[in-house]
Formats: structure tokens, sequence, C-alpha cells
């Protein structure tokens, strides 16, 4: 038993945050590793949720679960702009 006057320190392990863009990148290598039309793939996933379009190879279907659907489209579409603007 502990000393009651004693306090008890609780750590919880919090997971690196992910970056969208790597993210993307391990998705779209694992698909294409894998044989599959990156973009269609996850165009279908960004679109219905159904994370059954991203393989699970190399961990990629638990990844790209962890980050939000809208936060993929808008790394996606900065990175058009960033790369299409006209100036």
């Amino acid at each position: 038993m502990s000393d009651i006057n004693q306090t008890q320190f609780f750590k919880v392990n919090v997971e690196p945050e992910l970056r969208v863009k790597e993210v993307l990148d391990t998705v779209y290598n694992a698909m294409r590793e894998k044989g599959y039309n990156p973009v269609n793939q996850i165009v279908g996933y960004i679109m219905s949720g159904d994370p059954t379009y991203i393989t699970s190879h190399n961990g990629a279907r638990s990844m790209i679960m962890k980050v939000e659907r809208d936060e993929l489209v808008e790394e996606l579409l900065k990175d058009y702009i960033k790369n299409n603007a006209q100036q």
C-alpha cells in the first residue's frame, strides 16, 4: 500500500502527431508498391470514407485513418495551388 501523503504520477504515452504530407506520401508509395492506382484509390477513400480503398501494406490504412479526410483534401489543394498558381 502506498503512502497517502505521496502523489502518484500518471503518464500517458502520446503518439507523435502525423503530418498529413507524410501520410499521403506513405499511402501513395504503398499503393504503388502493391500495383494499385494511388490517385484513384485515395480519391475513393476521400469521397466515401471507406478505408478498404487503402492497402494495409506498410501500415498505410491505419495511418490514413488517423487523419481527417478534410485535412487530406486541404493538403492536396494547398500543394496544387502552390505548384500551379499563376503569379
